[in-house]
């Protein structure tokens, strides 16, 4: 089994959002996404995405959405990004997206040997800035969702473990933060992340930071192809 990720994908089959608007790179970025997947990709295979799936407001406008999602091969791995509104109830989600799609909220779900934790994540604060009360609130909660998701993996044993965030788990210098201090200790092997485009990505697609990799998985940075996941040091 391989594991691939991409993120980003802001699908707007049903809603009037077209992202060609934001550049070239995004002209029937769609059929890239889905060519460049099944490519790669195989039924058995892992591909994660990280959130900012679908404009759509309400989950009844993301059916076509899901249909393009289950288009593609393997088994899917998807969380909630800052821009997916059509996300309420847990439990709807996992039924309307069916069974090949597992949907991560502060959970964990194992897929076999790996297991796979996360939650949307929030925006960490830069150097010499001060946190808003209500920003301070939601990241101390989104910290806590992603220790309840890590907790919910137990014991990982011989397994791999995998963290998906939408937001980056750093800021833009990479300093230590809540998220990475739990990333190493709870031993993951990996964490995927998204939300970041254009001139904002940063630059390294992968980055090394205290033996864990962090992959920035936006579609848009990565041209719409599916970045594998490694586990070597």
């Amino acid at each position: 089994m391989k594991i691939f990720a991409l993120s980003d994908f802001h699908l707007s089959f049903a809603v009037d959002k077209p992202m060609n608007i934001f550049g070239e790179n995004w002209q029937d970025y769609e059929s890239e996404i889905q060519k460049n997947w099944n490519a790669v990709v195989g039924p058995d295979d892992v591909g994660i995405i990280a959130g900012d799936i679908s404009w759509a407001m309400r989950m009844e406008e993301t059916q076509a959405d899901f249909d393009f999602i289950r288009k593609l091969n393997g088994i899917k791995v998807i969380i909630r990004g800052n821009h997916d509104y059509w996300w309420k109830s847990i439990s709807k989600i996992r039924a309307f997206v069916g069974d090949n799609i597992k949907v991560l909220q502060n959970d964990s779900v194992t897929i076999g040997d790996t297991i796979f934790v996360g939650t949307r994540g929030w925006q960490t604060p830069e150097r010499n800035r001060v946190q808003s009360e209500e920003d301070k609130k939601i990241y101390d909660r989104e910290v806590m969702r992603f220790e309840m998701s890590l907790q919910s993996a137990g014991e990982k044993g011989d397994k791999k473990l995998v963290a998906i965030l939408h937001y980056p788990p750093f800021n833009c210098l990479r300093d230590d933060s809540p998220f990475t201090k739990l990333c190493e200790k709870y031993h993951v092997d990996a964490v995927i992340y998204g939300h970041l485009h254009g001139k904002g990505g940063r630059g390294d697609v992968v980055y090394t930071k205290n033996g864990i990799k962090y992959y920035l998985t936006s579609t848009d940075l990565l041209h719409h192809q599916p970045l594998e996941i490694s586990f070597s040091k």
